[in-house]
Formats: C-alpha cells, structure tokens, sequence
C-alpha cells in the first residue's frame, strides 16, 4: 500500500498516444502549481493512461489472467508457476503477493488503486479552475470520471467489496478504509459512466485514437446492466452504440484483426502501443536526469504470450532448423513465449466450418505441424516491427461484435428470441459461407440462451470477456468442471468462491479495516 501513495503527487507523462511519447517526461511538481495549465491537466490523464498499459493491467495479461486464464478457452502451453495460481484456482491471500514482471493480484490492486487515487487528484484540481477553461474543464473531468469508473468496474468484478472513494483523501484516510458493498461501488461507477458517456466525443482522430470515447462508457454500462439482469436498460445502451455511434461490423473476421488497420470501424476502444518506448508505468518518482525507470520490453507484451517458442515447435523435431528457415526467410521468428494458447476444449470443440476457426486455432504454420494450438489474431511474428516484448501491437479493448451479441442476449431474455436473431445473425453471417450454416431458426428462448454461449465464445475467444460472462451466467464452476485441461487441474481445484480473488496479504497487515466486513476474505480464509 505505501506505493500506492508514494505517487500520490506524481504522475507520468503520457503514454497513451504515440505522438506524445516522443515528449520529455516532467519532474516532480510542487501541488500548488501542478495544474497551471490546460495542458499540465492533459498530461497528468495520459500518466493514468499509461498505468492501464502497465505488465499488471493491459499491457502483458494481468487482466487476462483474471477475464480469461482457468476458463474455457486459453491455457498454457507448460506448467508455468507465475500463471498457475489463477489458472488452475490455487491461488491464496500469500500468493497473491507474488510478482513476476509486475504481475500479481497485489500488483493488480496497486495499479487499479493507483489511477483512482490520480483520478479523484484530477478531477479535484480541475475542477473551477480558472487557468483552465469551462470546456476543457468539462472534457478533462470526463474522461478522468472514465477511468476511475473503468478502474472500480475491474476492482468489483475482481473483488466484489472493496475500498472505495472519490474525493481527494489524505494517505493516512486511505489507510483506515473497510470494504465498501458492491452494489454502492457500482451505483457511483453508472453514474460516473454516465457523465462520460454524456461528455466525452464520440470518436477521436490523429494522436488522440488511443482514447475512451463515449461509446466505450456505454458498452461498460451495458455489461454491468446485463449482469444485473437489467436487460431493458442493457439492451437501450447496446441499441445506443448500434444505432448512433460511427462503428459499423467489418465485413471478415480476419480485417477486424488486421494489424495495418488497428483503429478499424468496428474497435470500439484500443489502447495504443509503441515500438521502441517505454510504456511501462513504475512506481517510484523520475531519475534525478528526468528519464523514466523502466522494464527490458518498451511496448506492448501481450502479443508475446500468445506467440510460439521455437524451443517447443513443431511437432516433428527433425524439422525444426527447417522452420526457423523458413521464418527467418519471411522475416519472423518463433520468440514467443507460449503462455497463452488455445486450452485443449476450445481446440477440440471450435467448428471446422468456422471461417473464425484459423484467426483463433493454428495447429500449422508454412506446412509445418504444430505441437500446440495458438491463436494468430493476436500473434506477431515480424522481427522488424514487432520483436520479443517490444510490439506495437494495440490492444484491443471493445470492439461491436460484443455489443450486438449483447443485444441479442437481452432482447432474448426479455422477449424470447423472435427480435433477437437481428442482432446475432450478423456476426455469424460473417463466420460461415452459407446462409444455411449461419442462420438460426426456431430456437426457444434457452436454446437461444445456450447459442449465445456459444457464440460469445467463438467470437470473442481470448478478448478477455469469458470469466466474467460465465460468472454473470451462473455457470463457471459447471463449466470448467467438465473440461479436461493440459499440465493442471482447475476442474478438480475450483470452488464457489473462486468467482472472487482474496485481497493480497499485505494490504491485509497494513490496513486490518479491510477483513471487518469479511472476516473469510472473499472465502480465502
């Protein structure tokens, strides 16, 4: 916890748009003098920027681990110690400490704290300040309120209760705070949400494409809605973005991907990347010489994880120098790390017919077969633009095809699934060559139920969408309970309250008011 506030005062420079990052980073400045400026205001949102990018949230798999590790789709190629606590459910209160490469629950909740703790700074400071116009005031607040809402939306679905406040508190303040109920920490993150939604733009250009619009506010309302089983007002703000925003479905699956176009029609919300910069928020002030301390990866990481290892490929081992060959003569190289792949049930079960099916399942590569399943459409290869945890890959965030998979869902649920299918036979239209395999026709309203389930899954595989849908669903223990799995035992190991993450040990000892209300820890005791 004392990270956390050590940097109460200090906020990065901004990494969120690339244009930016070629800026000199700022010292410390005094809080007196801190918002001077519009512009002082602007940097100090893209340094909480930039803490989203971090190992710990979205730039390696810290929410990964969380949305999509011990699930149904991604698992390990191996039996790797620092992924296996929350793939395989053996995590505990000790364990949670654990980081490797400023990944942990407890790097997690430091981070996730650390942008509400910036947050609830901004938005004081800027608030009726005369050296920064009404305006700008307006759209400041806005996309600040965004991303604290965006922060404690991920601290409830992680650990239900949890500290929560939205004012300017002093360190000694934070230290003493109990859990707050979910359902408060909720009913201020709609009305946060809300105030983006109504605020922000519609769409950004040039070096501002990294940013949340105000469709990205509204689809998070829309889930939280759904989870709420609140399908009328999900269903308004899924018709919202469907029918006012600019995005439009692209006409392939491959192109939504395509890393050429990475701000496309359908991208909702992409965190932009940078080959070459550093991008990884550390705790901890600025080098006396105002360069940031930093990581050996400068970009984006993700796309590591789910790229091979030549070490493990392919399957005929005779073939490997013949492999490398080939890579190397097309400019690639198998220098990933192998940790994200498609799990053996996801594999197995993903329809043949499924024009998806090569984006999400790669069993070969230039005629070689492979030992593991991966998943190309979030691979790079390239060693000119994307070397080993150096990518410039963006990461996607929210893209339509959820929200009319979402509309489908709660037009279902409230009326059955008569108005339903104009919202799900677009997305599978796209994944099939024929109307025949793609359209779907007098389903009941669970067999409806049960092909959205399905389809949230082909779609949407490894987007980080499926622990939280099939929590929502009521389904994740019967579901990861029937699966069978490569190194580890998640369908042996999982337990009702692994819905929730224990909160790490160490906060426990520095602030003993967060077991008052839970004396298990979320069931971890």
């Amino acid at each position: 916890m004392k990270n956390i506030f050590f940097s109460a005062f200090v906020i990065f420079l901004c990494f969120s748009c690339e244009d930016f990052l070629e800026e000199d980073p700022r010292a410390l400045i005094s809080p007196e003098t801190f918002f001077a400026s519009e512009n002082d205001a602007r940097q100090a949102v893209n340094g909480i920027y930039a803490i989203l990018k971090n190992n710990s949230l979205y730039g390696q798999v810290g929410l990964d681990h969380f949305y999509d590790n011990g699930a149904d789709i991604i698992e390990p190629n191996r039996s790797a110690n620092f992924v296996e606590p929350i793939g395989n459910y053996s995590m505990n209160e000790a364990l949670a400490d654990v980081s490797v490469q400023k990944m942990s629950v407890s790097d997690t909740w430091k981070d996730l704290y650390r942008i509400i703790l910036n947050a609830n700074i901004i938005i004081d400071r800027v608030t009726g300040n005369e050296a920064i116009t009404q305006e700008a005031q307006i759209d400041i607040i806005a996309e600040t309120t965004f991303i604290r809402a965006l922060a404690y939306w991920h601290v409830t679905n992680l650990w239900g209760d949890a500290p929560y406040y939205t004012d300017p508190l002093t360190i000694d303040e934070i230290r003493t705070l109990g859990r707050t109920d979910e359902a408060t920490i909720i009913s201020g993150v709609l009305a946060d949400l809300q105030l983006a939604e109504d605020n922000l733009q519609s769409s950004y250009t040039g070096a501002d494409r990294g940013r949340a619009s105000k469709w990205a506010a509204a689809i998070i309302m829309a889930k939280i809605y759904m989870k709420q089983q609140n399908w009328q007002a999900g269903l308004n703000k899924c018709l919202e973005i469907i029918n006012e925003s600019e995005h439009s479905l692209l006409p392939t699956y491959a192109e939504v991907f395509d890393p050429t176009n990475e701000y496309n029609a359908e991208i909702i919300w992409s965190l932009d990347f940078a080959k070459d910069i550093r991008g990884q928020f550390e705790e901890g002030v600025l080098r006396a010489d105002g360069s940031l301390p930093g990581f050996a990866g400068n970009g984006n990481w993700r796309p590591s994880m789910f790229n091979p290892r030549l070490r493990d490929e392919p399957l005929n081992t005779d073939e490997r120098g013949a492999l490398r060959a080939a890579l190397t003569a097309r400019g690639e190289a198998f220098n990933g790390t192998g940790l994200q792949i498609a799990s053996k049930d996801f594999a197995e079960k993903f329809p043949l017919n499924d024009l998806r099916r090569p984006l999400n399942i790669m069993d070969n590569y230039l005629g070689f077969d492979l030992v593991f399943p991966y998943m190309p459409k979030f691979m790079n290869l390239s060693l000119e633009t994307s070397p080993r945890f150096n990518h410039s890959d963006n990461r996607m965030i929210f893209r339509l095809a959820d929200v009319y998979l979402m509309a489908a869902e709660c037009e279902n649920e409230l009326n059955g699934p008569d108005n339903a299918y104009q919202y799900i036979h677009p997305i599978r239209e796209r994944a099939y060559e024929t109307q025949a395999e793609w359209e779907l026709v007098g389903l009941s309203q669970q067999e409806f139920r049960e092909a959205i389930y399905d389809e949230r899954k082909w779609e949407l595989a490894a987007e980080a969408h499926r622990r939280y849908d099939l929590i929502r669903w009521g389904i994740l223990l019967d579901v990861v309970q029937k699966l069978e799995y490569r190194f580890w035992k998640p369908n042996e190991n999982i337990r009702p309250y692994h819905v929730l993450l224990p909160i790490p040990l160490q906060e426990l000892e520095l602030n003993p008011a967060l077991l008052e209300s839970d004396p298990t820890n979320n069931g971890y005791r």
